[in-house]
């Protein structure tokens, strides 16, 4: 019998690390399904590369971007999943000060403080102007902003000493080498994103891709997503 060839999933860098847990784990429970082959870069080039019709079997992105996608044609509106939620967190060079950011209004100090502030391009980036427009200094740190190309990360950026104050998904700041994570934003600022799982409209292996979002929406991946910083997308309710 001809083994079945992999389904093919392209993300963002912020649920790579994570999903490249969940697919080994998928791997071992489901020994017989096809393989996986997973690509991960910035989300925005994830996107453009999906909606230019390059040949995916699914995408995992924001899922604002997922529900344009599927709007433009490109994923299946039935083959949608949740699949965890993260937060942003803030961290600064090894080694130095570490700025009180355990309020609202300890972080916006800190962020004044900065004399560089690293951003994302991606849904993260876009919500913190956002933020700092809410607190009115959005024209005064303007020339300090530090936007990360498209799949470089923030972190990465911090390390290097480019960005005294950087912020980024979780996920993609844990275990970064050369940054102190302070942790977390403050619950009255976090900002949440929702990454989303879908089944492009020409997945050639429908079935094997569903039984795929099966096991990433069930209840044994929870301790993976939390391991990486993510929790858990409960169901809603009918």
């Amino acid at each position: 019998m001809p083994k079945p060839s992999a389904l093919t999933l392209i993300s963002s860098m912020a649920t790579q690390a994570l999903l490249t847990d969940l697919l080994a784990a998928f791997k071992q429970a489901h020994p017989t399904q096809p393989p996986v082959r997973l690509e991960s870069m910035g989300g925005v080039d994830a996107a453009r590369r999906v909606g230019a019709g390059e040949m995916f079997d699914l995408v995992a992105l924001a899922s604002n971007a997922i529900d344009a996608l599927i709007g433009s044609g490109q994923l299946a509106a039935d083959g949608r999943l949740d699949l965890a939620r993260s937060g942003v967190a803030v961290a600064v060079p090894a080694g130095a000060p570490r700025p009180d950011i355990g309020s609202e209004a300890a972080l916006k100090a800190a962020v004044l403080a900065a004399p560089t502030v690293g951003c994302s391009t991606g849904p993260s980036g876009v919500q913190l102007h956002r933020l700092f427009e809410r607190w009115g200094i959005a024209e005064q740190i303007r020339p300090r902003l530090v936007t990360a190309p498209p799949g470089v990360p923030v972190g990465s950026l911090v390390a290097r000493g480019k960005v005294a104050l950087g912020f980024q998904q979780m996920s993609e700041l844990m275990g970064m080498p050369g940054v102190d994570l302070l942790g977390p934003m403050p619950e009255a600022a976090q900002i949440h994103t929702t990454f989303s799982v879908a089944a492009t409209a020409a997945c050639e292996q429908p079935a094997a891709a569903q039984v795929l979002l099966g096991f990433l929406a069930s209840p044994c991946t929870a301790t993976h997503k939390r391991r990486h910083g993510m929790e858990p997308v409960q169901p809603v309710a009918d």
